[in-house]
């Protein structure tokens, strides 16, 4: 019999891939569903990105190199200098990627000795499974961190026993958070550079939400650095930033020793975006107008969840940025929760997909348009109104 990858049989299926094939099969019957599950909007990715990537469809194909185009390079550097005030060196800072969930999921076998003494992984949890799994798959441990709402789900390495610090290589954090949609500012990651520092960690930032904030603009990691990126990365991505989630585009920022590590690795991976793909990428980076257009439209999205949720007393955390909204589950059972919704034929995500964490909470991703929003909360009053969902 052919061997396995024990790490599979460990983790089992992807938490959120049964939640799709649910939808699925609920669409199928031609009757109208709100999908709240997967975040990935409806709005269209802006023109001027698609015709940026038709344009750069030439009769001949070439394999992309895993440092990318120079000019996606500068184009990613000129944003991060426009949108966080940090002067990025375009070839030694920045590595261009797949989107952010292959660097995630990539980013161990880089930094982790699967045979060494620090071989776990610390991140928040609810959180993206992706961080621990990444861990598992290249020979390593997840130790995820349990998040509270008392502590308006932050993660404080401050607060971890000194041995786990010295058990890990890493830790992640990720801010604007998925799935409860909470933020930080800018100290605070400054006090988690410290830590990570103090204790030689790599402190890896997940930013792929950062352009989705409605407040207050959603700092970096790289702000706190000072000038100093060593030992920090950062991921940012514009599937949710420009409405590319499938283009698969983003970029890893930061420490320049680890960028060329990383430089060896991803040859050998061979995730590099194709070249018409980096040509859209360049064209979303180089504009700011079309991310602020569509901030709006989740703007309007939110306050339509938002006043339902306070209308029915469903107690609402986080949820200050990303197109996330994150609420407790009446009666305390997220799965029972979802399964009834789903018979009104709207899809949430039960939080105990997220880990532990997020059991007793769901997730609404602000994927429909609009008015798809407002029918859905309106099939939802409709079903509290007439006792078919407790609040």
């Amino acid at each position: 019999m052919v061997t396995s990858n024990p790490a599979l049989a460990q983790l089992g299926g992807y938490p959120l891939a049964r939640l799709q094939d649910l939808a699925n099969e609920l669409r199928a019957d031609g009757r109208a569903l709100a999908d709240f599950s997967i975040g990935d909007p409806d709005e269209p990715t802006p023109p001027m990105i698609r015709q940026a990537l038709i344009d750069a469809v030439g009769p001949v194909s070439r394999y992309p190199t895993a440092a990318g185009q120079r000019e996606l390079r500068v184009a990613v550097a000129a944003w991060v200098a426009r949108r966080h005030g940090v002067e990025v060196d375009p070839d030694a800072h920045v590595l261009p990627s797949a989107g952010s969930k292959e660097a995630v999921f990539h980013l161990p076998l880089a930094v982790l000795d699967a045979h060494g003494p620090r071989r776990a992984v610390l991140w928040g949890e609810p959180g993206y499974p992706v961080y621990g799994r990444g861990a598992l798959f290249a020979g390593g441990r997840s130790d995820p961190v349990t998040l509270y709402a008392e502590d308006d789900w932050r993660l404080d390495l401050a607060a971890l026993p000194t041995d786990r610090l010295a058990a890990a290589c890493t830790a992640w954090i990720n801010y604007p958070h998925n799935p409860t949609g909470a933020t930080i500012d800018v100290e605070h990651y400054r006090r988690q550079v410290a830590v990570a520092r103090e204790h030689d960690l790599l402190l890896a930032s997940d930013e792929c939400y950062q352009e989705v904030w409605f407040d207050t603009p959603a700092p970096s990691v790289l702000e706190a650095c000072d000038g100093d990126l060593t030992g920090v990365l950062a991921f940012v991505s514009l599937s949710k930033r420009s409405g590319m989630t499938g283009y698969r585009s983003g970029a890893i920022i930061g420490d320049p020793a680890l960028i060329t590590r990383l430089r060896l690795l991803r040859p050998n991976v061979g995730t590099a975006s194709p070249d018409f793909v980096q040509a859209a990428a360049i064209a979303a980076w180089n504009d700011q107008s079309h991310v602020d257009e569509r901030r709006a439209v989740f703007a309007a999205k939110r306050q339509v969840v938002l006043e339902f949720l306070a209308t029915h007393d469903l107690e609402v955390s986080g949820s200050q940025a990303t197109f996330y909204v994150w609420f407790r589950a009446p009666g305390g059972d997220d799965g029972a929760y979802a399964e009834a919704l789903l018979r009104e034929r709207i899809v949430a995500t039960p939080g105990r997909a997220f880990g532990p964490g997020g059991t007793g909470w769901l997730r609404l991703a602000l994927v429909p348009t609009l008015e798809g929003c407002r029918q859905a909360v309106g099939r939802w009053a409709t079903a509290i109104e007439t006792g078919r969902l407790p609040t």
